[in-house]
């Protein structure tokens, strides 16, 4: 019944929400004086945030419209090529001049860990320039009927693969920290298939390939409370009148209380120097508040069969490292990836993905030849830092298009002479 009394809970609170909106208005107007006052000021501020900490955080846009290609702005349009009831698959499509030499495709498949694909927006905005960028759109569980079906991490490998069929041969792929172990695993399979369609390079950045180096508070929990704890406290069954009504699924609200509770001191100091920069007219810096957590507190749930198979899975048995990760009944072995350049990426300060676990792909994928594998490691940031933000921007994205550009099958590096970014 939590579910269900958070949402009670929610839906009591929006006459107070409601009020609060009006005060805001009312003492931020410009025709009302004490809007130019520090006491009006503040309370347009406490209303603000009693608002916007009590709302529940619709999935936000990704708002790409345009971007830069040959030092000329094109407008860019988002379509989805491929669809299925868990996930439709987004082009950002580059108004291009006819006749223009193509550039590479990239999937980048994005988290399916609480947060939306929206998350990786500065990861599909620094590509777009140099790549035909797609990405996964995981939807919502709740939104999803019970009539559609299950979706466990199985499902998740086919439709990666599934993908890659979609868009063809010489298809890179980008594997943001979760699906570091499923994009791993669906080249493995495909790879041992000899399918034609396997990516042509795969990019691994801040994932859980091997969470038994440098384990981390969210590693050490799961090994600590066992599988039983999971399904017992943290599953739910989705409340009426949503559309996923009786699916069994992790709620998005208990995930936010865990990623707030990993870094809470930063969140309330957060929050108080929004607080403050209302009070001082500082519109800037309470914007850029605003567009973050906007972002950051927008959740979704995941399907209860796909959650806990991951954490067994992954963080538990360690079943690919171990070479005991199957798909639907099949071993899956990465030493079958030979033809696949491989480029792992991880932040020094990574308090989710510990240093070292997303490197391990490269001991697992013993057979992918030495100059096409590339590992580096990016100083100073965090987990968010990997694929987002100024260092994202300056110094990693530039190491993935030369990473991409220099692997591509369509256009082979000349042997012996591998054009490599950092190895570490």
């Amino acid at each position: 019944m939590f579910y269900q009394l958070y949402e009670l809970n929610h839906a009591a609170m929006q006459p107070l929400r409601a009020y609060a909106d009006v005060v805001k208005l009312f003492y931020s107007n410009p025709l009302n004086p004490a809007s130019h006052t520090p006491f009006g000021r503040s309370i347009a501020a406490t209303a603000e945030l009693f608002e916007r900490t009590t709302r529940r955080y619709a999935k936000p846009d990704f708002g790409l419209k345009e971007t830069t290609v040959d030092w000329k702005k094109v407008a860019v349009t988002e379509k989805i090529v491929w669809s299925r009831p868990f996930c439709p698959l987004i082009h950002f499509e580059r108004d291009l001049p006819a006749g223009r030499k193509p550039d590479p495709k990239l999937l980048i498949v994005a988290p399916m860990s609480g947060h939306y694909a929206t998350l990786l927006r500065g990861t599909v905005e620094a590509m777009l320039p140099h790549a035909e960028v797609y990405i996964t759109d995981w939807v919502d569980a709740r939104m999803v009927p019970v009539g559609a079906g299950r979706f466990d991490l199985d499902d998740y490998i086919d439709y990666v693969i599934d993908m890659f069929h979609e868009l063809g041969p010489d298809t890179h792929v980008m594997g943001v920290c979760q699906p570091s172990v499923p994009v791993l695993a669906a080249v493995a399979l495909m790879e041992a298939r000899n399918d034609p369609f396997a990516p042509a390079t795969m990019t691994l950045m801040g994932g859980p390939v091997d969470t038994r180096r440098n384990p981390t508070a969210v590693n050490i929990l799961a090994k600590q409370k066992g599988l039983g704890w999971f399904r017992d406290n943290v599953i739910m069954q989705v409340p009426w009148p949503e559309p996923g009504f009786g699916r069994d699924v992790y709620p998005g609200f208990l995930q936010l209380s865990g990623f707030m509770g990993m870094n809470l001191d930063r969140h309330i100091t957060a929050h108080k120097d929004f607080f403050l920069h209302l009070i001082k007219n500082d519109g800037d810096s309470a914007e850029k508040h605003r567009d973050f957590y906007d972002e950051y507190l927008a959740v979704m749930d995941l399907t209860a069969e796909f959650y806990l198979q991951t954490v067994e899975t992954v963080f538990i048995r360690h079943a690919l490292p171990k070479g005991e990760m199957t798909h639907r009944g099949t071993p899956l072995d990465p030493k079958a990836i030979r033809n696949v350049a491989l480029l792992t990426i991880e932040g020094e300060n990574d308090d989710i993905s510990g240093l070292g676990q997303t490197q391990a792909a490269h001991d697992l994928c013993a057979n992918i030849p030495d100059d096409m594998r590339v590992h580096y490691m990016q100083p100073a940031v965090g987990h968010y830092g990997v694929f987002n933000g100024s260092r994202f921007r300056a110094e990693i994205a530039p190491r993935i298009v030369d990473f991409i550009s220099s692997y591509g099958r369509k256009q082979p590096t000349p042997a012996g002479k591998p054009r490599k970014t950092a190895r570490i």
